[in-house]
């Protein structure tokens, strides 16, 4: 059995991940000058860098400096690649993908565990309101950033607010130290209904960031760079791998809290991690990239259709194919007449694919 599910998960994670890398190959070849997929992967190749060493340094964090590891490169390939297609390759393009694959990566892997959480297919990232913490984190500091307090960037201040709301409703649905799932979905709309009062007062009052608040709650990835990927990159693999630990717990749960602890599962400690993860990860996400809607409703959904409710399976091809979809989406947005922000893309496209699944399926609870 568990050699099955490797096989089936590594049959479809090497798929999903070829599709991926062919989809990524095609966006950094379109944009304004049109680069042909071979000079992009030599140019891609030229800028690979080969580890030759680990250090560390110290980065600073508003009034914090915390260690940072660090690694020493160096580059092995030298193809001939025009100056001005390398770094329209590597400076501007490739960030830009990067990002929005490990953003449709974080927000899809989210989705699947919060469907799988509350057992319900219509569940997605934003459903405890970290996402609506985020936009009142970013919109605070675009707004009026000197009231932000210990010096945070733009960021930073999504990500602490996006993590401060998660855990202010785990402790308000939180009771004699059991976590009842309908009081964790409703204490999470009650905050997302109050987050979203005051998102509306900061606009009201943005004045001349008013433009800038507004296009990041659209969500973006315009103005990406290396260091956005730096950023969220180690938060999202490190989450990731601490969810797919509990891929299996997780498919317990699907039974019941009660049949849960009858078959060993800490049942409260299990929810209590998946909870904290699923939040880290997609604040990290929205930090970066601002609200960007239905990649994790919409992308965990049709896995599931795909290749069924085993979370051992389901939760790292809705993570790849989230990536592959985020990059698509994007590209959309980037090379149209006038550039979009790109949640306007995914409610675009997901909107109708959603009520095509709606009207030809028939949708059930999770599991």
């Amino acid at each position: 059995m568990y050699g099955e599910v490797r096989v089936r998960t590594s049959l479809w994670s090497a798929g999903l991940a070829v599709l991926l890398v062919f989809v990524a190959l095609v966006s950094t070849g379109l944009g304004p000058v049109t680069i042909d997929p071979h000079v992009v992967a030599m140019a891609v190749l030229n800028a690979l860098p080969v580890p030759t060493a680990v250090g560390a340094t110290r980065v600073d964090l508003g009034p914090l400096a915390v260690p940072w590891p660090t690694l020493t490169t160096e580059r092995v390939f030298a193809f001939e690649v025009a100056d001005s297609h390398q770094t329209i390759v590597t400076g501007i393009r490739l960030p830009r993908i990067v990002l929005a694959a490990t953003v449709g990566f974080a927000l899809a892997a989210a989705g699947t565990v919060m469907q799988g959480f509350f057992r319900n297919p219509m569940a997605d990232p934003s459903i405890i309101g970290v996402s609506s913490g985020a936009a009142v984190g970013a919109v605070a500091f675009l707004v009026a950033p000197t009231v932000v307090p210990f010096g945070l960037g733009l960021q930073l201040s999504a990500f602490v607010g996006a993590t401060v709301t998660a855990f202010a409703v785990y402790m308000i649905a939180t009771e004699d130290g059991r976590t009842p799932v309908a009081t964790l979905l409703l204490a999470g709309i009650a905050i997302q209904t109050f987050l979203g009062a005051v998102i509306s007062f900061l606009q009201i009052n943005a004045g001349e960031s008013l433009e800038q608040v507004v296009y990041w709650l659209m969500g973006h990835l315009h103005t990406s760079t290396w260091a956005d990927v730096r950023l969220s990159l180690p938060v999202v693999l490190v989450s990731f791998a601490l969810l797919y630990a509990y891929a299996e717990d997780l498919n317990v749960l699907l039974l019941g809290e009660e049949d849960a602890r009858t078959l060993g599962i800490e049942v409260e400690w299990t929810k209590r991690i998946l909870l904290a993860t699923a939040s880290i990860v997609t604040a990290a996400a929205v930090a970066v990239s601002g609200v960007i809607g239905f990649v994790g409703l919409i992308v965990p959904h049709m896995m599931r259709l795909l290749v069924g409710p085993d979370h051992r399976i389901l939760l790292p091809t809705s993570a790849l194919a989230g990536a592959a979809f985020l990059v698509a989406t994007d590209t959309v947005a980037r090379v149209g007449p006038a550039e979009v922000p790109v949640g306007i893309v995914t409610a675009a496209l997901g909107a109708p694919f959603f009520l095509y699944l709606l009207r030809t399926r028939e949708v059930h609870a999770v599991g």
